[in-house]
């Protein structure tokens, strides 16, 4: 059990190394499956069992549903799990009604907290980049929000290496408090986060909460095969759509393919190899899962039960090479010859 259990980058806080994700929970947004309460609340019950205590959610998510079915969910154990939301997106028409501004973040962090029916957020992270806010704004902010008690934590979430590091230097020139994770998409598919990102994570001490580890599905095989459940319309359209931004489908399903081969190896599924390539990651603290059924979260936490060897990840490493962009190519260079 102890290998559940990870601190969450430079805190002194433990977090399962799978996190509950709850983008399912609720029923305004059709575009990503809706789930009841009554619903929801079986998985999160489901994943407090399998020892999971930790649990992602958004304001945006449903509009506010996802955390109020979450906070209700949670109120017998509060004291015992991790809750992290996010701030910045739309929540209407009205022209600040949006963003990282004092104004937006002060308004929703009492939403969120009201939603959840907590007087703290175990971990409030911004959803996004806002180019339109001073940094300095934004991080005051989330800075007073800690000085009060409102937040525990901070962490930033869909950031680029550039805006992550320029948070990070402001915070500590200022003395304020800094950003402790950054939560991206990354999978065996899209490796982008091992250019700058997760190398700048390691470095820095900030914990990595990846989402869409089985690449909007992807990868637990439903897309391949005859009679497989496939996209329908333009294939590189619908990977967009997906978030899968690899250059070959065969490419994939070569990775798919090989995942099988490990999970029936270890009496497990090619989504659970895949889930235990994601956590062996160096720097990579949870894997965010999200389920709409209780035998989908049943598979992903069974892969808690066994761990990939390092000749396995190797395989795996080498099918899913993405191309080595510059500089890194030439930075490669440098360090072979050093």
């Amino acid at each position: 059990m102890s290998d559940l259990y990870r601190f969450l980058g430079s805190t002194g806080i433990k977090v399962s190394k799978f996190c509950m994700g709850t983008m399912t929970f609720g029923t305004k947004w059709t575009h990503v499956g809706t789930l009841s309460w009554q619903e929801s609340d079986a998985l999160v019950k489901q994943a407090l069992d399998a020892g999971i205590n930790f649990f992602d959610t958004a304001d945006v998510y449903h509009q506010g549903e996802s955390e109020e079915y979450l906070g209700k969910s949670l109120a017998a154990v509060r004291d015992k799990v991790v809750i992290a939301t996010k701030v910045r997106g739309r929540w209407s028409p009205d022209v600040n009604d949006v963003g990282l501004s004092r104004r937006h973040i002060r308004w929703s962090v009492e939403q969120s907290l009201k939603r959840l029916g907590t007087d703290y957020i175990d971990l409030y992270q911004v959803h996004g980049w806002d180019a339109k806010t001073p940094l300095e704004e934004t991080l005051s902010t989330l800075n007073d929000l800690v000085r009060e008690g409102k937040v525990r934590y901070i962490g930033a979430s869909n950031f680029a290496g550039w805006h992550l590091a320029k948070a990070l230097g402001v915070s500590e020139r200022r003395g304020w408090e800094r950003f402790v994770t950054l939560q991206p998409l990354y999978n065996l598919m899209v490796r982008e986060l091992e250019l700058e990102l997760l190398p700048l994570c390691r470095d820095q001490g900030l914990g990595v909460l990846v989402w869409s580890p089985l690449g909007a599905g992807f990868l637990t095989g439903k897309y391949r095969g005859a009679g497989a459940e496939r996209p329908k319309g333009a294939r590189r359209e619908d990977r967009e759509k997906a978030y899968l931004q690899f250059d070959e489908e065969e490419r994939g399903m070569r990775v798919v393919d090989e995942l099988e081969k490990i999970g029936k190896a270890h009496g497990g599924s090619i989504a659970q190899a895949a889930l235990n390539w994601v956590v062996a990651r160096e720097g990579v603290t949870s894997a965010i899962i999200g389920a709409r059924t209780p035998a989908q979260l049943k598979d992903n936490l069974d892969a808690l039960k066994w761990n990939l060897t390092a000749e396995e990840i190797a395989r795996l490493d080498a099918l899913s090479e993405p191309p080595r962009l510059y500089p890194y190519w030439m930075i490669a260079q440098f360090h072979t010859n050093r």
